[in-house]
């Protein structure tokens, strides 16, 4: 048990550096006016992700479920 709680903190900052990799890889249409509701209706529609852009979504929610998992575990092992 004390071998996982002193790996656990250094499993928490690597998937966190991966984490914030994915997300900053993730493209972006929209400008801050998108983000307030303004804007055209061509940057702002829905679109459906394809090739790498859908496996980056995907590897984004698992990383930040696992993040989650992994600061659960830390917090009742630590």
């Amino acid at each position: 048990m004390n071998a996982i709680s002193g790996i656990l903190p250094y499993v928490q900052i690597g998937i966190s550096a991966l984490l914030v990799g994915a997300v900053l890889l993730q493209r972006s249409e929209s400008s801050l006016g998108g983000a307030f509701g303004a804007g055209d209706n061509w940057g702002s529609s829905f679109h459906t992700r394809r090739g790498i852009e859908k496996i980056i979504f995907f590897a984004t929610i698992a990383l930040g479920i696992l993040f989650a998992v992994v600061s659960i575990m830390v917090l009742l092992l630590v």
